[in-house]
């Protein structure tokens, strides 16, 4: 179980650096564009399109590490007032209620990514990037996120908080 727990941590911390790689490439990209237009009077016309396909990156990337930070936005008016059995117990169910949505999302994000490549769907932006491109990041932040999610219940089993 150790070995799952620091597999997670690396796992996630190596979804973190990605993610803080990709807003670095959002921000490179706008101050291109930005210089690029009021230097030179012309656009790299794949700036909007791409920004968001960077910030998609970013947020799925960082999903992992931000949960196994704690720093996802957690509602405890209840649980605080339960004692720590009680809120292991319940931090069990919700962690498995969320094991089951976020493992239903990352299957239908893998769907989607099969679909784009099937169906050799580009975007509709100058670029006509493959669309399954651009969604491969979703499928690897789900899947650190699953795996978060998995090494989040396994401590609360373990009494490890």
């Amino acid at each position: 179980m150790k070995f799952f727990i620091k597999f997670e941590k690396w796992l996630s911390g190596l979804g973190a650096i990605l993610s803080a790689l990709f807003i670095v490439a959002l921000v490179l990209l706008i101050l291109t564009e930005i210089f690029s237009r009021t230097l030179f009077d012309k656009s790299t016309m794949i700036a909007d399109e791409y920004s968001g396909y960077f910030y998609l990156a970013s947020v799925f990337l960082g999903l992992g590490y931000t949960f196994s930070q704690k720093a996802h936005i957690r509602i405890n008016i209840l649980t605080a007032r339960l004692s720590k059995t009680k809120q292991n117990y319940f931090d069990i169910f919700a962690g498995t209620i969320t094991f089951a949505v976020i493992s239903f999302i990352f299957y239908r994000v893998i769907l989607m990514c099969l679909d784009a490549y099937s169906f050799d769907i580009l975007s509709e932006g100058v670029s006509e990037t493959p669309i399954y491109l651009t969604q491969i990041p979703m499928i690897i932040g789900s899947f650190i996120f699953v795996i978060s999610i998995l090494a989040f219940i396994a401590r609360r089993f373990s009494n490890d908080s």
